[in-house]
């Protein structure tokens, strides 16, 4: 390979050279590896790594954005495309792979020749052997979870079985419920759990249609991995589980007994990551019963309108959900959980209010929760310092991390137990007694004693983990030989510097590093005495920062101490083996320190937010599911208030049981609906996570699930149209959605031609009121529609009695220029136009078009030149232009309609011939041609 390898920043590629037989062995090899269209494979070449075949054009094109970085191995006929990657561009790479991508999994290969084996693999699920890469710079923000399915079909209904595995938590997790055409519970249970990565078997019952729950896998941006059925096997489960799982088996069978469908997944997921290969998994696992109705379910398009994660996209962090709550101070820890509560929120009341509790005591004592805070940020993340203890390769820095955290715990403790305020019984009880007992002599006091013998505390200083030499005599000895040579050392920095004319340390310092000892001075210094350094001393290298330099003497002693040191290093590795052997055993208390720190860490945050915006946020009060209306006084949006320049209009929100508890909402483009409805979701999740809210006054009537209808998101890139994709979201809400549900749906319909979109808006507003029943807010521009809220007495009239209300966002027009001004706020009332021409000319449309709309407009829809105002909202959207029909009309010829479809539905078109059914339909087509006589709104489909 020849040429120069420039990036297209202008940095040098890492040289990629290797002669004729090198080259050939290496290909001989790479030609023989398994096709895995998924594997991203690099090849470890020690100073630097390299990609080949499609590998190297993948990552030419996605990370050097240029194929010029791409040289050919070998010949044209026999060679392939390679790419060279440097250490920090392969940590980007696998960042990006296993972090944020979900089509790809990585694999690195170790070796040299035709000689090359696989050192380590990783997956979006399975990220443990890259976490060293992952996480050295970076805290780790979520817990990547595997999940296996296995779909069966059983007397005409469709059953799932699942099993969930969280390798950094080291937990299992079993479930089975029965599941839709939609497959809308496996949804939300990937969203709930934090999925990464999903196995399904190849090989499913063909009577099953599998493409709806391939959708809401990649809905969910999980990675898809599909294993043989023999994959999913439960025999030995019990035995194996024995092995993994802590504590006795007993409990471990009667949970297995429960299950018919979950053990195969189970079994899958065991394989899968090899758990029981490493025995440091043995008796350090956990598994659980999985209960889909714990947490308000929420699925992908929900997860997106909400904007409850973050992404790439965002312009700052406050653009998400997770991003603008995000106060926690723990490394990862705090982040993690947040996560995973925004993804889980409650349904029980008084958890709810217990978390509200807690938050509150931390927003009315400001000095409790900055002591907490400051305490907090000291804390290292103990998760991942636990995990690391129990790789066999771990090192003294994790045992020494978790002393110097845990032994935090104290202070907070101290810090908690001066809250003496309303809720101080609850903080006992959550924290302080948690605390307590996990602080025992039996416990924490002997992994702290453990530590304060074994570990010499004094060189932390010196950024050395050191095994006390007072805990092994050999080690003692050694100990005293490098002191010796140390003082020598120290004594020549002292001669050197007299030597020099110069003050020890100000002047001359003393380093040590990859280097040995050096002496270091500064380049102003270095030419006072440039003669004498030449000739008596040995200058090893000049930067900016300084001149190093050694003499004869330092590099013996140099020379003596290193030889020492290793010596003194060899000698303890045994040692050190010994004690995170048993550090490790005091995993649990870890665990327990991490879960009570990190929820601590998480409501301090909320209490934090709630107290540190322009305008505080309020505790909403919370009542169960079947009373209490949702009321949000003075609502705004978390994420669009706080962004800079942003002046937040709020608004009330009241969906009321036989009142308003549907509410259509019109008004113009631009106006503020689809902020509006969003921000009351928002609102209702964030109550039930156990957040304040904001709002000026909140009360919420808790929600087992959000279902979300919002932005066309064209999903054409999965050859699903936009109109399509609107109508599978909405498919979702019709089939999953409860009375206890909360559906914001917003501008149905608009993707198909005007009669079409308005027959099903209408056909859906009716199902959601009379079947479904749940609080809705229908943001539309079918102005129509606000006819359902007109009482009826027609024997047609289908209305329910739920209580339906018709919004409207304002705006103004001037009388005079007629320009609209938008007033963003949500009032009582219908609104009858959209304005779409008005928003055309702030888009500085050419004046001819937005006239020639103007003339159109007038002809098609008759507006009125003059419009009529109400007395209370002069020149606002509550102007009225002429009703091409009347909404008596609209309603009695809609419910006409529908029963002109059900019945057609109806028909047993299977069992009938063709001019039978083509006779049936000319009859009810002709009875509903008759019946539109007297109907204008039907007679137009005429």
């Amino acid at each position: 390979m020849e040429g120069d390898d420039f990036t297209p920043e202008g940095g040098k590629l890492p040289e990629f050279k290797l002669d004729a037989r090198q080259a050939q062995g290496f290909i001989s090899f790479f030609k023989k590896l398994p096709q895995d269209p998924r594997a991203v494979r690099l090849f470890d070449r020690r100073d630097y790594y390299t990609a080949h075949g499609e590998n190297a054009t993948f990552i030419a094109r996605t990370y050097y954005h240029t194929m010029s970085a791409l040289r050919q191995l070998g010949s044209s006929s026999n060679g392939f495309s390679s790419v060279s990657v440097s250490k920090a561009m392969f940590e980007t790479i696998a960042r990006n792979i296993l972090l944020e991508r979900t089509d790809c999994t990585l694999e690195l290969y170790e070796g040299s020749g035709s000689n090359w084996r696989l050192a380590k693999s990783g997956t979006p699920g399975n990220i443990g052997s890259f976490e060293d890469i992952l996480f050295a710079n970076n805290d780790m923000q979520d817990s990547p979870v595997i999940v296996a399915l296995f779909p069966v079909c059983r007397e005409s209904q469709l059953y799932v079985g699942l099993s969930f595995l969280d390798m950094t938590n080291r937990k299992l997790g079993l479930a089975e419920f029965p599941e839709d055409s939609r497959f809308t519970n496996v949804e939300s249970a990937l969203v709930a759990l934090g999925c990464k990565e999903c196995l399904l078997p190849a090989d499913c019952e063909k009577s099953i249609d599998l493409n709806p729950l391939r959708d809401a896998i990649s809905n969910c941006n999980v990675l898809l991995t599909e294993k043989k059925k023999v994959d999913f096997k439960s025999r030995d489960l019990a035995q194996d589980l024995g092995r993994i799982i802590r504590g006795s088996v007993e409990p471990v069978r009667d949970l297995l007994s429960q299950f018919d469908y979950a053990l195969g997944p189970l079994g899958a997921v065991l394989s899968y990551a090899e758990l029981l290969a490493d025995d440091t998994n043995y008796g350090n696992y956990t598994i659980e019963k999985y209960n889909l109705n714990c947490y308000m379910r929420l699925d992908s398009a929900a997860v997106r309108a909400l904007n409850i994660a973050e992404r790439k996209t965002d312009v700052n962090k406050n653009f998400s959900l997770f991003g603008l709550m995000n106060r926690t101070c723990t490394v990862g820890m705090g982040k993690r959980l947040l996560n995973r509560w925004l993804k889980q929120p409650l349904l029980d009341v008084n958890e709810i209010n217990n978390r509200l509790d807690m938050v509150q005591a931390f927003v009315e004592d400001p000095e409790l929760r900055q002591g907490l805070r400051q305490q907090l940020k000291r804390i290292s993340d103990i998760g991942r310092l636990t995990h690391a203890l129990r790789k066999k390769s771990s090192t003294l820095q994790p045992v020494v991390k978790l002393y110097q955290s845990c032994s935090r715990i104290s202070y907070i403790k101290g810090i908690l137990e001066q809250y003496n305020g309303q809720f101080s019984t609850l903080i006992r009880s959550k924290f302080l007694e948690p605390l307590e007992e996990w602080m025992t002599e039996d416990r924490f006091g002997r992994f702290s004693s453990l530590v304060e013998t074994a570990i010499d505390l004094d060189q932390l200083e010196n950024g050395e983990y050191r095994i006390s030499p007072l805990y092994s005599s050999d080690l003692g000895v050694l100990k005293d030989e490098l002191s010796v040579v140390e003082n020598h050392i120290n004594n020549l920095h002292v001669d050197t510097a007299s030597d020099l004319d110069l003050s020890v340390d100000k002047q001359l310092k003393l380093e040590k590093g990859p280097l040995g000892h050096v002496f270091r001075m500064s380049k102003k210094e270095e030419q006072k005495v440039r003669k004498k350094l030449t000739g008596s001393y040995l200058i090893i290298e000049t930067r900016k920062d300084g001149v190093k330099f050694t003499s004869s003497k330092l590099k013996k002693l140099s020379d003596q101490y290193q030889a020492l040191f290793g010596e003194y290093t060899s000698c303890q590795k045994k040692v050190v083996d010994d004690v995170v052997r048993v550090s490790g055993s005091y995993s649990e208390v870890f665990e327990n320190f991490a879960a009570v720190l990190s929820e601590l860490d998480v409501l301090q945050s909320f209490a934090d937010l709630a107290t540190s915006c322009p305008v505080p946020y309020v505790r909403p009060d919370i009542t169960a599911s079947d009373e209490g209306d949702i009321v949000l006084l003075g609502s705004r949006h978390p994420c669009l208030e706080a962004q800079d320049g942003v002046n937040f209009i709020p608004n009330d929100c009241t969906l009321v049981r036989g009142k308003s508890w549907f509410q259509i909402i019109t008004g113009p483009n631009m106006g503020g609906k689809s902020t509006f409805i969003r921000q009351v979701g928002v609102n209702v999740l964030m109550a039930q996570v156990g957040s304040f809210v904001p709002c000026d006054q909140a009360s919420v009537s808790v929600r087992d699930c959000i279902f979300a209808r919002v932005g066309a998101g064209d999903c054409q890139l999965h050859g699903v149209s936009t109109f399509m994709q609107e109508m599978l979201e909405t498919a979702s809400i019709l089939k999953g959605a409860s009375d206890k549900s909360l559906i914001i749906i917003d501008e149905l319909g608009r993707g198909t031609s005007t009669y079409d979109g308005f027959g099903l808006a209408w056909a859906i507003c009716e199902h959601l009121m009379e079947v479904t029943r749940a609080p809705t807010l229908f943001a539309t521009h079918f102005h129509e529609l606000t006819a359902l809220a007109h009482k009826n007495d027609d024997e047609h009239q289908r209305v329910s009695n739920i209580g339906i209300a018709n919004y409207h966002v304002g705006a103004h027009i001037d009388p005079s220029s007629r320009k609209l001004t938008m007033l963003y706020k949500v009032e009582p009332g219908a609104c009858d136009q959209s304005f779409g021409i008005h928003v055309a000319e702030f888009a500085n449309f050419p004046e001819a078009v937005v006239a020639l709309a103007k003339s159109k407009a007038a002809e098609l829809e008759d507006f009125s030149t003059t419009p009529t105002f109400s007395d209370d909202s002069k020149d606002e959207v509550g102007s009225k232009r002429k009703r091409v029909f009347s909404p008596d009309d609209v309603t009695r010829g809609a419910a006409r309609a529908r029963l002109y479809l059900e019945d057609l539905a109806a028909l047993p078109m299977d069992e009938m011939d063709r001019s039978k059914i083509v006779e049936m339909v000319t009859k009810m087509r002709d009875d509903l041609q008759k019946d539109a006589a007297d109907n204008p709104w039907l007679q137009q489909f005429f």
